[in-house]
This record gives C-alpha cells, sequence and structure tokens, in this order.
C-alpha cells in the first residue's frame, strides 16, 4: 500500500471514487479487459465489484496501479485548449468595447 499524506496520489482518494472515475473513462468492457476479474466481465456494478475489491488485496492493488497511471489521461483539457474558438468568436461578433466608450 501507499504511505499516507498529502503527496501520496490516493490521498483523500476512496475506492469507490476511483472505481467510478475508471468505470466513466473506459467503460466496464474495457475495464474487464484491462483487470481481468469476473466482477468487471460479468454483470457488473459499482456495489459487488467494490465488494469483492475491498475483500481481494491484489485486485484492489492492480485497480490503483491502473488508476495511477490513468491519472494524467482523465485529468480535464484547460480552457484554452478545449475551447481555442471563444475569444474570436467575441472579436468577430462586435461584443468589444473601445476603451473610450
Amino acid at each position: 500500500m501507499y504511505a499516507a499524506g498529502p503527496k501520496n496520489p490516493l490521498h483523500g482518494i476512496t475506492l469507490e471514487m476511483m472505481l467510478r472515475q475508471l468505470v466513466d473513462h473506459y467503460g466496464w468492457e474495457m475495464l474487464g479487459q484491462m483487470i481481468k476479474i469476473n466482477c468487471f466481465n460479468f454483470h457488473p456494478s459499482i456495489k459487488s465489484s467494490l465488494t469483492f475489491l475491498r475483500r481481494t488485496e491484489w485486485a484492489r492493488k492492480k485497480v490503483e496501479e491502473l488508476y495511477l497511471d490513468s491519472l494524467p489521461d482523465m485529468q480535464p483539457k484547460p480552457e484554452a485548449e478545449a475551447e481555442p474558438e471563444k475569444p474570436a468568436e467575441n472579436e468577430a461578433s462586435g461584443d468589444t468595447q473601445s476603451p473610450n466608450q
């Protein structure tokens, strides 16, 4: 397990939060291919997966490792990259005011 403390990337992250973010990012099918455990492949649910992961240390470690490896991919894109056209739309529509107004 990882050391506790604010420098630990898992500090303050619950197993449920990790699992929900991984499912949102990859989906159950891809998650089941990446970590081959039955609770991800047969009738998957958050509840049944959490029950299994809390009882099975090796599976929980695999989920934690995948979560840490996936963190850069799951980060939201900065607004400048996500919507580069917004400032241009405002200028083009004439919404800008001159300093004399």
